[in-house]
């Protein structure tokens, strides 16, 4: 088993125009997502989100907005990826985070994490988003920016 805490972030890089950043999974082809990544040791959960955005995309997240969405999903982890976790951990605390960028730009992908990635209209981004939560939080990203739809 392994020591991977069971807290998260989710951090939807986004542009003001409601473009969204999603990136393709190296472990499993096909699953689509937005930065994410576990909280390590007692660091604050903004540090992971600052942490996590450089790590998957090289982007450094203090030149641009970075925002706390004050919105905690509470998720049961697929089984295919609970070894990670201490043995009986089952459920993982998501904390969701915006990163918001003037315009979609060039980003540098951890090869390990992800395959490629897309900059997609915030309705296709969670048309492609395998997790329910990441889809969600794409969904939100009108309200959050004045956008009609």
């Amino acid at each position: 088993m392994g020591s991977k805490q069971p807290v998260s972030v989710l951090v939807v890089i986004h542009s003001r125009d409601g473009r969204a950043l999603l990136m393709e999974r190296a472990d499993k082809p096909g699953y689509w997502q937005s930065v994410t990544g576990s909280r390590e040791g007692s660091e604050d959960l903004i540090d992971t989100a600052c942490r996590e955005v450089a790590e998957e995309t090289g982007l450094d997240a203090s030149r641009f907005e970075l925002s706390d969405w004050h919105l905690v999903n509470r998720y049961e982890i697929y089984p295919h990826w609970r070894h990670r976790y201490p043995e009986g951990v089952t459920h993982n605390d998501e904390h969701v985070f915006g990163l918001l960028l003037p315009s979609p730009c060039e980003v540098a992908l951890a090869p390990r994490e992800h395959l490629g990635y897309r900059w997609l209209p915030w309705d296709e981004a969670a048309e492609l988003a395998f997790s329910p939560s990441n889809a969600e939080a794409l969904r939100m990203l009108p309200k959050r920016l004045g956008l009609t739809t």
